[in-house]
Order: C-alpha cells, then sequence, then structure tokens
C-alpha cells in the first residue's frame, strides 16, 4: 500500500479509499476541494499500486495498514473516513475495529452484505476477464470500460496497475466483498454515519447494506440516487458526490 498526502498536514485529516479496479485518482476532484480545509490522505491499495507489482490479501490486512499508517503519522483522530465500493467495506472495518477514533464514517455503494458463492464465482470471472484483456490492450474492452466503469482520463493510471495485477489479487479481493463484512459496533462512539447508494445494477446488494445498518444505526443518515448505477455518482459526477457529503459534515 501507498499513500498520498494533500492539504496542510496540522489540518483534521480526511480519508479517501477506492474500490476494486480504480485508481486511487478517482478522488481527483474530491481532493482539490477538500485539501482547502483538510489534510487529505489516499491510499493506493495493496493490488493497485502503478509503480511496482503488489499482493492484496484481505480487507483486514489494508485495514490494519491504514491504520498503522495513521498511527505512524501521529494520527488519533479522522475527521471523516470515506470509502468507495471496497473501499468502503475496508472503511467501515476500521471503524469496527475502534482503534482510530472517527468523526464521521461515508461509505458509497459499500458491500456489506454475503453474498452467494454464485455471484462471488460469476464477479471474480468478469474482473479477470477486464484484467487479461486490459492486459492484451483489447479495444473493446476499452470501450465498456470507458462507457461503465471508468472516465477515460482514468484509462492510463488503471493500465498501470492492471499489468501487474495477479489472478490471486482478483481472488482474494472479490472473496473479502463477498463474504460480507457487518459487524455492529455497540455505543457507535458519537461517529456520525453516512450511506450513499444508486439503485441500478448491483447497487441492490448496496441498497440491503443500508438497510442492515440502519437497523443497528438508527440516527445513520441514508441517501439514495435513483437511476445511479454502483459508484457512478463519485466517478463520474464528484462535484454533486461532494455537495452532498460536504452538507453532511457541516
Amino acid at each position: 500500500m501507498e499513500f498520498h498526502i494533500f492539504g496542510n498536514k496540522s489540518n483534521k485529516a480526511v480519508v479517501l479509499i477506492h474500490g476494486v479496479l480504480t485508481p486511487w485518482q478517482i478522488w481527483e476532484r474530491q481532493i482539490e476541494v477538500l485539501k482547502e480545509n483538510y489534510c487529505v490522505i489516499v491510499p493506493a491499495l495493496d493490488g493497485h499500486i502503478e509503480e511496482h507489482e503488489s499482493e492484496f490479501i484481505s480487507i483486514e490486512n489494508e485495514a490494519q495498514q491504514i491504520e498503522e499508517y495513521l498511527s505512524k503519522e501521529q494520527i488519533e483522530d479522522v475527521f471523516a473516513l470515506c470509502g468507495l465500493s471496497m473501499g468502503g467495506v475496508i472503511a467501515y472495518k476500521i471503524f469496527e475495529r475502534q482503534n482510530i477514533r472517527i468523526e464521521n464514517l461515508i461509505m458509497d455503494g459499500a458491500p456489506l452484505v454475503k453474498m452467494s458463492f454464485i455471484s462471488e464465482k460469476a464477479m471474480t470471472a468478469a474482473y479477470t476477464s477486464i484484467i487479461h484483456k486490459s492486459k492484451k490492450r483489447d479495444r473493446k474492452t476499452f470501450e465498456n470500460f470507458k462507457k461503465d466503469f471508468l472516465p477515460e482520463r482514468y484509462l492510463e493510471s488503471f493500465l498501470k496497475f492492471a499489468d501487474t495485477m495477479t489472478d490471486n489479487t482478483i481472488k482474494n479481493m472479490l472473496h473479502s466483498v463477498c463474504s460480507g463484512g457487518f459487524t455492529p459496533v455497540a455505543g457507535q462512539l458519537c461517529t456520525r454515519i453516512l450511506y450513499l447508494h444508486g439503485t441500478k445494477g448491483n447497487e441492490v446488494y448496496s441498497k440491503k447494506s443500508a438497510q442492515k445498518m440502519k437497523k443497528h444505526y438508527p440516527d445513520m443518515e441514508i441517501k439514495c440516487f435513483d437511476g445511479y448505477k454502483h459508484a457512478e455518482l463519485a466517478v463520474y459526477e464528484p462535484d454533486k458526490w461532494l455537495d452532498t457529503v460536504i452538507s453532511f459534515l457541516k
């Protein structure tokens, strides 16, 4: 894992965690806005590092590495811990472990419910195919990718880590995500929670996750964006995402 830091380190900390097959640069607009008032910390998760090959082991391992980094930097309080998709599962795992004080927990499409073996197998096969075809620079894959997954401006960053991503990393990521990552935290320790999700495609898992969390954290806020696909708001309409999140933080 590698960390990218923006803004004044003396300001309150905001951590932004990306998801599966997405480069840390997807947060570039959020970084641009938030760094004016916060110290913005953006990890590049294992398996997604551009400079060298790395292996993703588990959600727990990623959460521990982020905690260790914050401890090394003597950051005991995180003003906002934000995670997108798998990044949201990692964010929740950090919250669950209660080693770091978190004022605001923000999850966007974080799948916290257990998925079936068939779903896990199908998703693993799909993501493995994307990586294999990307390594071959398959044009059709890139066109679908730009339309449904990432804007074209992130393609170069994606390819830098895709070229070294292993099948084992993909298997470990999908197994971690599909296994279900929700354990209620007693007391909630005054952390405010915001959950964002869309309504299209596999956002059904996000909706179920939000509803499950709401039963245990009745004061949490849920924002549903009708007609949006998984991670679409944060990646394709970052200003709208920022408006929602900043309004919540205020």
